[in-house]
């Protein structure tokens, strides 16, 4: 039976993959990040303090105080393309709709700041997509970021009369495509360093203690990537957590101290990785690139590399198009 002739297009039915990451502000000014803070800082998955108490404080001290410093920080990383998380994040996605083109529609979107993650779903779904992926970029499974992110991507859905069937990308952190990328992108990194490295640190972003006490597997998914990559290189590794916010106990051993003691004990030519992170930011090019490394110098210590994170590398073009095809069977045509 033929539509009548008012009847709106019908679109041919699409597969639309959704890359999801933390987020940035769109400048390095007081405002922008304070914006940006007061959206992150807001999240009750973030900051898991009941909102009678932690609206006073967020509000009347850390959004006062806080903006401004972080603006510095964002200044010193800044590039002519914005934020470095925003540059390799839409390099990451144009680098995918080239490798699933014809297969699936590809955006990319934040948890916090731009693009909203609404925005992206609703692009895929213009774009006539039924089906989509939803591809939070953290290795390590935590409730702070996988699932706050995932969170966003359900509320889009709960307002929508004609809901796409939707998948979500599970934790990678022990996955052989995740563990050889590292692997390789890491040896090919060392490789060109004109120093042999003495102690190689794997720095994960670090969480209050209490969410491992509740039950979050993000400590444990941690050790495992730290494990693996050890195992894969061939070489002992050190692992810290870095980022520590407030003054709640948080995993521990902190990376700044980490740095600190390195000389003392006799390690001065140092090399340090960050496998939590998909994408190079803030808290690795400032926190461990520029006042990590000065920490590390002034307390004695000689060479100091940052290995970059995979960001949009070969290896983890590979890795995310491979993750990715495996999690869409079933929608995708079988060849």
């Amino acid at each position: 039976m033929s539509r009548p002739a008012d009847h709106p297009p019908v679109l041919e039915p699409k597969i639309g993959v959704l890359l999801i990451n933390l987020g940035t502000p769109d400048e390095p000014s007081a405002s922008a990040v304070r914006r940006y803070l007061a959206e992150f800082l807001s999240d009750p998955r973030v900051v898991e303090i009941p909102k009678l108490a932690w609206k006073p404080i967020l509000h009347g001290i850390i959004l006062r105080t806080r903006p401004r410093k972080s603006a510095h920080a964002y200044s010193q990383v800044w590039t002519n393309e914005g934020s470095p998380l925003a540059a390799i994040a839409r390099r990451q996605s144009h680098a995918m709709r080239e490798r699933l083109a014809g297969r699936a529609h590809v955006e990319h979107a934040m948890r916090y700041g731009n693009p909203a993650i609404a925005a992206g779903i609703h692009k895929l779904v213009k774009a006539g997509c039924k089906r989509i992926l939803a591809v939070p970029l953290y290795p390590q499974y935590c409730a702070a970021t996988t699932a706050t992110a995932n969170d966003a991507v359900f509320a889009v859905l709960a307002d929508m009369r004609e809901q796409p069937a939707l998948r979500t990308l599970p934790p990678y952190y022990d996955d052989a495509l995740y563990i050889e990328a590292l692997r390789a992108n890491l040896q090919r990194q060392i490789d060109a360093l004109d120093f042999e490295p003495q102690r190689l640190l794997l720095s994960f972003h670090g969480m209050p203690q209490r969410t491992l006490e509740r039950g979050d597997p993000y400590h444990c998914h941690c050790q495992k990537t730290a494990r693996l990559i050890s195992e894969a290189l061939g070489r002992v590794v050190d692992v810290a957590f870095q980022s520590r916010f407030g003054r709640a106990k948080w995993l521990e051993p902190a990376t700044d101290q980490l740095l600190k003691n390195y000389a003392r004990d006799g390690a001065t030519r140092i090399a340090v990785a960050a496998p939590g992170f998909s994408a190079d930011c803030l808290e690795t090019l400032e926190e461990l690139g520029i006042r990590g490394r000065d920490s590390f110098i002034a307390s004695g210590g000689e060479h100091f590399a940052l290995l970059d994170c995979l960001n949009d590398s070969p290896e983890s073009i590979d890795m995310l198009e491979r993750l990715i095809v495996r999690e869409l069977a079933g929608w995708l045509p079988q060849t």
